[in-house]
């Protein structure tokens, strides 16, 4: 399908959307789930993109034919000027959806929560986020597994592994709205642990990066790995798996260490903690790269560096703040209840208005 007068490159994605149906209908191609859903994913990425390319074309065809007849009986001249009118809009869209997009925007996340500052407090402030994106996983969908986890005492978490998978391939995946997470998330609030009720201020860190899984393109070498069995453990220590079940991996060049604890058998939870590496080594190259290629830093790899604050959650006030974009709302309540999508919807007008900068100036 030719789309007259488009921007370059979208008979390309036209054709290649015309493919994709084509594969995505033969039997075989599902016998490869993997090949299966990666093909989805890309063939409903390029869905929208492609119904406003058609619109357009056919838009600018009944314009065109339009003009035509008016030539003849000037009731057609009133339907042409209607036309027009929708056009510019529908050239405006195509171009925001031409936009290149995060590779990654419908990957499924892997979220590591580490308690930090405040001791005690600050694991129960993880538990608070690990709650939140919980809830707000369970309101888009989404299906979250606990990897790995380290209770405290008193009911936190001290470390805390996710998976957050969407159920279906999407072009706005799990990561086009988690990817954003990833930073040092200060809270302000009077701990349970303080007896003067005064206000303490402590942290946890968030760590987030697509689940490539068997998709990385990374390669491990078996040598440089140490993998070490332990017994599962249960809220607060206790053991539920009388077998060596749980399996930690160490990268040995660079000390990153994937765990898994929560799949049935030692096999199944090495082969996860496998998967959950390679994204992790996988995340790690790809920021390298764009720190090699670019000296400022973009928002998906700020993502894999906890050393930056991103958001403040302050009690007394019923405050949420978000540093990056000066986003800044006195709901703290409910959207530690799961209610992020306005936080998350600026953070995502943010990323589009600067990709649409950078193509304007390319």
């Amino acid at each position: 399908m030719a789309v007259s007068g488009s921007p370059v490159g979208v008979d390309a994605l036209v054709d290649e959307y015309a493919e994709l149906e084509s594969r995505l209908a033969d039997p075989s191609v599902h016998a490869d789930t993997g090949l299966a859903r990666k093909l989805g994913r890309r063939y409903a990425e390029l869905g929208p993109l492609v119904a406003v390319a058609r619109e357009l074309d056919s838009a600018r065809s009944d314009e065109a034919a339009a003009r035509e007849l008016a030539a003849e009986d000037p009731a057609f001249a009133e339907e042409a000027t209607s036309l027009a009118a929708q056009i510019p809009a529908l050239e405006a869209k195509l171009a925001e959806l031409l936009v290149p997009r995060d590779p990654h925007d419908g990957d499924d996340v892997v979220m590591e929560v580490k308690s930090g500052e405040g001791g005690e407090e600050s694991a129960l402030f993880a538990g608070d986020l690990v709650r939140m994106y919980t809830r707000y996983a369970e309101r888009r969908g989404w299906k979250v597994d606990v990897l790995d986890a380290v209770d405290s005492d008193l009911g936190g978490y001290k470390d805390i592994t996710l998976l957050l998978k969407s159920r279906a391939p999407t072009p706005d995946g799990v990561w086009s709205a988690m990817k954003f997470e990833g930073g040092v998330h200060r809270v302000q609030r009077v701990p349970v642990t303080e007896s003067q009720g005064r206000i303490h201020t402590s942290a946890a860190g968030v760590l987030v990066y697509p689940d490539t899984g068997e998709d990385a393109e990374v390669e491990i070498d078996e040598n440089d790995l140490r993998v070490d069995v332990y017994r599962s453990s249960g809220h607060g220590g206790q053991s539920v798996n009388t077998t060596d079940s749980a399996v930690r991996i160490t990268h040995l060049p660079t000390g990153i260490v994937a765990s898994c604890q929560n799949e049935r058998s030692q096999l199944q939870n090495k082969a996860r903690a496998m998967e959950v590496l390679r994204s992790r080594l996988q995340a790690l190259h790809e920021a390298e790269q764009a720190a090699v290629a670019s000296a400022e830093r973009k928002s998906q790899v700020r993502t894999v560096d906890r050393s930056e604050r991103i958001r403040t959650y302050n009690f007394p006030e019923n405050r949420i703040s978000d540093h990056r974009v000066g986003y800044k709302a006195h709901n703290l309540s409910t959207v530690l209840d799961g209610e992020l999508d306005d936080v998350v919807a600026a953070l995502q007008k943010s990323e589009r208005d600067e990709a649409l900068a950078a193509a304007e100036q390319a």
